[in-house]
């Protein structure tokens, strides 16, 4: 297949591109500044700037593709970032008004296939029960336009194409800024998540998401949880990080402070225990690591093993 991918150089975005070209497929990768299209071409993709938000050049460019599928977003890089004025503007902008955009586009193209990343934690708190897709949702304000884009990849399968929308559970690898802060807060001790201990965490390794994206490209339309097998209580969750690095159970917030961060906040206390049984009965997907236990330990040692790359040589001594 010929291969459309926005947000090449994201989280995601960075694991899909090589599965991509081992399966044989051909991508064309949006890299935002010239060294990032350096890195995708260098990766054997066809990479190029392209306006999400200009209708006539995302047409254009979709010309001759197979599939769209649209990883773009604009994620804070911090925790504290998030609870910042105006931090999920742009977010929203990519959201609500590119999703259309690429939607419109890839219509008019007659592109066969449209997949879109959605968010799974904006299911409302369900407590003990498992969450499959069909359980409501209760979007915060800075996340309302997820529901947008899922909107429009849904609008996309209603004009004859096949619309997949991917809810991606919490996302946590060595390559991503919101996992390397929390582990600098474990290793202090501390573990910054709100909500009960008891309440149910569900999360997923960007590498298992990437191999999502691709199994995406055969199956029927429709919206598909990414989580792993096994979602932990926030007690559990935090604790297999802990015992990744080998240091003490961090502490977890009081309740109280839950107050501080408003809607963001709340949200994240849900309990949402996330089933991704449809995903894997539609299209044999079953994520690598069953849950954050095995799936910390694999990030802690690629991190692990990434500081010991970068280390220069011992200069030798001469004799």
């Amino acid at each position: 297949m010929r291969i459309f991918l926005t947000g090449a150089t994201g989280v995601v975005g960075r694991q899909v591109v090589p599965l991509l070209a081992a399966a044989g497929h051909r991508v064309t990768a949006v890299g935002r500044t010239p060294e990032k299209r350096a890195a995708l071409t260098r990766a054997g993709d066809a990479a190029i700037d392209v306006d999400l938000f200009d209708p006539r050049a995302v047409g254009r460019a979709f010309a001759g593709h197979d599939a769209v599928v649209n990883l773009a977003t604009h994620i804070p890089h911090s925790a504290l970032g998030m609870f910042l004025p105006g931090a999920w503007r742009e977010n929203d902008r990519i959201r609500r008004d590119a999703s259309r955009i690429l939607v419109d586009a890839a219509v008019a193209q007659g592109v066969p296939r449209f997949i879109q990343e959605s968010f799974a934690l904006m299911y409302a708190d369900a407590g003990e029960a498992w969450i499959d897709e069909t359980g409501p949702i209760r979007p915060a304000c800075y996340n309302r336009s997820t529901v947008d884009a899922e909107a429009s990849a849904e609008r996309f399968t209603r004009s004859g194409g096949t619309g997949v929308v991917l809810r991606f559970a919490g996302l946590y690898g060595p390559d991503s800024p919101l996992a390397l802060e929390l582990i600098g807060h474990v290793r202090k001790g501390r573990a910054p998540i709100p909500g009960s201990p008891d309440a149910f965490f569900s999360s997923v390794t960007n590498d298992d998401a990437a191999t999502a994206v691709v199994t995406a490209l055969r199956v029927p339309a429709g919206i598909y949880n990414v989580s792993d097998d096994e979602p932990l209580r926030r007690r559990e969750y935090v604790d297999a990080l802990a015992q990744a690095l080998d240091v003490a159970p961090p502490k977890l917030p009081p309740a109280w402070m839950m107050a501080l961060g408003g809607s963001l906040a709340r949200l994240m206390a849900r309990s949402v225990r996330i089933s991704n049984r449809k995903l894997r009965a539609a299209g044999g997907w079953a994520p690598r690591y069953p849950s954050a236990r095995e799936g910390w330990k694999a990030t802690v040692e690629a991190i692990h093993d990434a500081t010991i790359a970068e280390r220069p040589p011992r200069a030798q001594v001469a004799r």
